[in-house]
């Protein structure tokens, strides 16, 4: 597994689709967590299934339970301005607000946001 650590923050940088489903994303947890020892983790868009940014399949909501249980912060990293989709809008804006997962540009927006205690 690529991952590059950065201030506390693992930086997954293996290409492809990480995670399809709650046991990959399970899968992805245990090896980031085993590797770096890190409890915050930055993802990028690429690396998550396309039915993740479609609410109604489920996804998205199984795999951010993962990262909560698991306590976990999430920044995923990607161009989200092509998902038109209300719900999955007020979705994204409302976890940037919290603590816990976010929905960033770029890697620096999401390590900036990671970094906060």
């Amino acid at each position: 597994m690529n991952i590059e650590v950065k201030n506390q923050v693992a930086i997954v940088r293996e290409p492809g689709v990480l995670i399809t489903s709650g046991s990959s994303a399970m899968d992805l947890l245990a090896t980031v967590r085993y590797e770096s020892g890190c409890s915050a983790m930055m993802l990028f868009q690429e690396q998550l299934d396309e039915s993740f940014f479609r609410l109604s399949s489920g996804l998205a909501g199984e795999v951010l339970q993962k990262f909560v249980n698991y306590q976990i912060r999430l920044a995923v990293v990607g161009d989200f301005s092509g998902y038109t989709s209300k719900p999955l809008q007020d979705f994204i804006r409302e976890s940037n607000e919290g603590r816990q997962i976010c929905f960033q540009p770029d890697e620096g927006a999401a390590l900036a946001w990671l970094e906060r205690a």
